[in-house]
């Protein structure tokens, strides 16, 4: 997906909050500014969202020297996500569709993103959990059993810390045996890395990897040579969060994206109203042109 002009305002937001959250001095916030605003200057619109947020992150660690902003923020948002599981796996559990539910309940998850909202708080994860099953639900739901039913090896693309306990959820129902669960290969943003899935244990129930990578979704030509090897071999490929379907949406595979729309750009390119709980195969990218 190419980055829009829309996008550019959003950049520079979670730029400021970055800083914010990392440093009470004002110098630093106005330098990162002053970068990123140089860099959506000579910005190359024909790439991702992710790949200006890639750049303004590692300029962010470069100008504090903290190699993790956002770890603090990350324990605690596993610790509110590991204190919900047990209810929400007896949901799952008791569910009609048990599948469903752990599809929606994942989806939901993806409230835990600190790129759309930097002030995030504990009843904010509690309300978006509360209102997963009320929420609207575009979804290609038969087609998606297909591909699991048929899959013999499926890479599970994750997306922030905290919601990674929600995805366990879902691996649960998904046979852990043939999946590979991917996380980031370095800190951005409260992305989740092999600290948070082994905080989460999901290294217990199957294989995780990292990616190589500290772009905020997935730039296949950042990524290792291990993912991309998997990538191209794969027969289903579960993507989570708005940034992998913006960095995938255009690749070749058997690609399901699984997000909740949070901005007017991607609201207009799905046809679908922000808040709405997606489950979409990659064939939509395709058809829109990404």
């Amino acid at each position: 997906m190419k980055t829009s002009l829309d996008c550019i305002p959003c950049l520079l937001r979670q730029s400021l909050e970055a800083a914010r959250l990392v440093s009470t001095n004002p110098s630093v916030h106005e330098h990162i500014i002053r970068d990123a605003l140089s860099w959506a200057v000579e910005m190359d619109l024909n790439q991702s969202p992710p790949a200006m947020a890639q750049r303004i992150h590692r300029r962010l660690r470069e100008i504090t020297g903290v190699d993790d902003p956002y770890r603090e923020t990350k324990d605690w948002q596993n610790r509110v996500a590991m204190e919900l599981i047990p209810a929400l796996r007896a949901e799952v559990e008791s569910a009609r569709d048990p599948l469903l539910m752990a599809a929606r309940l994942a989806i939901a998850g993806n409230v835990i993103d600190m790129g759309s909202n930097g002030n995030l708080t504990e009843a904010d994860v509690r309300q978006a959990l509360n209102q997963a099953l009320t929420e609207p639900f575009f979804g290609e739901q038969n087609e998606f059993r297909e591909a699991i039913a048929q899959a013999k090896s499926i890479l599970y693309l994750a997306d922030n810390a905290g919601e990674i306990a929600f995805d366990r959820l879902l691996v649960e129902q998904l046979l852990p045996v043939r999946i590979t669960f991917v996380v980031r290969g370095a800190p951005v943003l409260n992305d989740a890395t092999l600290v948070d899935a082994r905080t989460v244990g999901l290294d217990q129930v199957v294989k995780v990897i990292d990616n190589g990578s500290d772009a905020p979704g997935t730039i296949l030509t950042d990524c290792n040579q291990d993912l991309r090897d998997r990538f191209a071999t794969a027969d289903l490929i579960i993507a989570k969060r708005q940034g992998n379907f913006e960095t995938l949406c255009g690749e070749p595979g058997n690609i399901f994206f699984l997000f909740k729309v949070k901005c007017l750009v991607i609201a207009s390119l799905v046809n679908q109203p922000i808040g709405t709980q997606m489950l979409v195969h990659s064939r939509l990218g395709t058809a829109y042109g990404l």
